[in-house]
C-alpha cells in the first residue's frame, strides 16, 4: 500500500506539504465533494472521509485500458522519457517504476534502453522491493493524485534514491480557477484525491533533501536527490 496519512484531519487546518494555514474549502454540488486547497504551495486534497475504499480503487484501474497495444498510452510514455528521463540519463542504471499498474509499461521501454528495472504497485505488485536497495532513478507516472499521504511517500522514494538520483513524475496540474477545477475532467475520477502544482513539487522536494530541477508548469515534474 502507499502510505496512509497519521495526522488525522490536521490537514484541514494547515497544509501537509508546507505547514500554510491558508487554506482553501472547495466544494463540488455533484456528489458533495470536498477539497482543501493550499493557497501557498497550491496542493488540494480531498476530505478523508471521502476517499475510494481499496477493493473500488482496485475496481477502478481495471477498466484501464493501460497496455502496450495501446498506442497513445505508449507514445505518452516515450514523451514522459524524452523530458524526464533523458535530459538526466548519465549515471542511471537502475531504476524503480513506483505505482505501475496492471501494465507494466514503462518498465518494458525503460528495459529496452538498457536499464535495470524493479516494479511496484500496491495493488498489482506488492512486494515491497525496493526496501533493500536503492536506485538511481524512480518514476511515479499518474500515481501520485492517488496518495493519502504525499510526504509519507516522498520519504520513502528520497530514502529508497541514490544521492544525486532523480525522481521523474507525472500527473496533471490543477487549473488555478475554482470554477475550472470543479468541472475539470481529472479531478471527476473518484480515484484522484491529490493535486499538485509546480510550487507543491518544490515545497515537497525540499522537505526530503531534494531539488526540483524540471517542470513543463502541465503535468511534469523531476527532482534529484541532494
Amino acid at each position: 500500500m502507499f502510505p496512509s496519512p497519521v495526522t488525522g484531519t490536521d490537514h484541514m487546518k494547515n497544509c501537509l506539504i508546507c505547514f500554510d494555514r491558508d487554506i482553501t474549502m472547495i466544494t463540488v454540488d455533484a456528489g458533495g465533494f470536498r477539497y482543501y486547497r493550499c493557497n501557498g504551495c497550491g496542493y488540494i486534497t480531498i476530505d478523508e472521509g471521502q476517499v475510494l475504499p481499496e477493493e473500488e480503487e482496485k475496481a477502478r484501474y481495471q477498466t484501464h485500458e493501460n497496455t502496450r497495444d495501446n498506442e497513445g498510452y505508449v507514445r505518452m510514455f516515450r514523451d514522459f522519457i524524452d523530458k524526464c528521463i533523458t535530459p538526466y540519463q548519465d549515471g542511471i542504471n537502475s531504476a524503480l517504476d513506483f505505482g505501475c499498474g496492471p501494465g507494466p509499461v514503462l518498465a518494458e521501454l525503460l528495459r529496452e534502453q538498457g536499464f535495470r528495472v524493479d516494479i511496484y504497485d500496491p495493488h498489482f505488485f506488492p512486494a515491497r522491493v525496493y526496501e533493500n536497495t536503492s536506485y538511481d532513478l524512480i518514476t511515479a507516472t499518474e500515481t501520485f493524485e492517488h496518495l493519502k499521504d504525499p510526504v509519507g511517500t516522498m520519504t520513502l522514494l528520497a530514502r529508497q534514491l541514490n544521492t544525486n538520483g532523480v525522481l521523474a513524475v507525472m500527473t496533471l496540474f490543477p487549473p488555478a480557477d475554482v470554477e475550472q477545477f470543479t468541472s475539470w475532467w481529472y479531478r471527476k475520477d473518484p480515484t484522484h484525491i491529490s493535486f499538485y502544482t509546480p510550487g507543491t513539487f518544490d515545497a515537497l522536494a525540499r522537505r526530503v533533501g531534494m531539488n526540483l530541477v524540471f517542470t513543463d508548469g502541465k503535468n511534469l515534474s523531476v527532482m534529484r536527490k541532494t
